[in-house]
């Protein structure tokens, strides 16, 4: 039974392209469709769009999460994601794991086996966070868990997570509906970070699109109208720092005041998209210099708004010199959990 990237029944959450007839598009880390199904399994129909590293699916089938390689060749091509079910119901969520390191492009699912069907199933967005940052944020070698604490292993992309990121995990605590905004290497100012390097894109060019990525497809433009999160995390500042460490060094010179009215434009255009929407400013656990958290303060002061909040872990920029692990990244999320239980009136609208 072949069921089209469009069905009505399938349900999409992330910012996903749907501009096609026949495909949806997959950009963002931690995008997902779900699908219920009544089969002895299912396979999905794809185009990868890779600029680098290996790309995989990720999958969870009735709650087991697993992943599937895929290749970074062009053309579409067909990938099994479960076999050999029971027939009976299941829950497929197929999700992006990784940023724009790839693009892609969803045509089809088939389930296999003799009188299946397709299911209506829910989302329940009742609850809407969105998530504004970089690696970190997309849940980037995660699952390196014997690193803990450590710098990064060499990897080819195996490690990297978005369900492991402290966004998802605080998300699945709220009972929320995420948008994770966020792209490795990825700093607040063009022409700063690691992301699409020699031309450095920053996040200043990235909040308002759908695709971003430059170097694989077209950008295009993202409607803000479609998803109003009640609150918007910007982890913000961690790569800001290459390739000048100006913040650190100077941190009344005019770069690091260009960053400071930068930083607060960008939130400022935030609040004019998203009116009634909460903010909290933060950075992470990975290492970097406390001139940065002195930085996100001085702007939170200057807007001076009660929908802007700053949040300092209680290991900010020194629990690690390599990405948050899984355990770190629940460590981020159990207090930023605790910190928002704290803010009234925060899903009221």
């Amino acid at each position: 039974m072949i069921i089209s990237a469009k069905n009505e029944l399938l349900k999409y959450s992330g910012r996903i392209d749907h501009s096609s007839s026949e495909w949806a598009r997959m950009i963002y880390a931690s995008s997902f469709v779900k699908i219920k199904f009544i089969g002895n399994g299912i396979s999905v129909e794809i185009e990868n769009h890779n600029q680098y590293w290996t790309n995989f699916l990720g999958v969870i089938i009735d709650g087991v999460q697993n992943k599937v390689e895929i290749s970074s060749e062009k053309g579409r091509k067909t990938y099994i994601l479960a076999e050999n079910l029971d027939f009976k119901e299941h829950e497929l969520i197929l999700f992006k794991r990784q940023d724009a390191c790839h693009v892609l492009d969803i045509y089809s699912f088939e389930i296999l086996g003799n009188d299946c069907e397709i299911l209506p199933c829910t989302i329940n967005n009742n609850r809407r966070i969105e998530v504004f940052g970089d690696s970190v944020s997309c849940g980037e070698v995660a699952e390196a868990v014997d690193y803990v604490g450590k710098s990064d292993p060499e990897h080819i992309g195996q490690y990297s997570n978005s369900w492991y990121s402290y966004g998802w995990i605080l998300a699945r605590m709220l009972g929320a509906e995420i948008h994770t905004t966020a792209q490795g290497g990825i700093a607040l100012m063009d022409g700063t970070g690691y992301f699409c390097g020699p031309d450095y894109i920053g996040m200043e060019s990235v909040y308002d699109k759908l695709q971003y990525n430059p170097q694989i497809l077209e950008t295009s433009e993202w409607d803000f109208d479609l998803y109003e999160p009640h609150l918007a995390i910007i982890a913000i500042g961690q790569n800001d720092s290459h390739p000048e460490s100006f913040m650190a060094d100077d941190y009344d010179g005019e770069k690091s005041k260009l960053w400071r009215a930068k930083y607060e434009k960008f939130i400022r255009t935030l609040m004019e998209f998203y009116p009634r929407t909460h903010f909290i400013l933060i950075t992470t656990l990975l290492n970097h210099d406390a001139a940065w958290d002195r930085a996100i303060e001085d702007v939170k002061n200057s807007i001076s708004n009660d929908r802007v909040h700053h949040y300092v872990f209680s290991r900010n920029g020194s629990a690690t010199p390599g990405h948050p692990r899984i355990s770190e990244a629940q460590e981020m999320a159990d207090e930023l959990y605790n910190y928002i239980e704290e803010i009234d009136d925060l899903w009221s609208f």
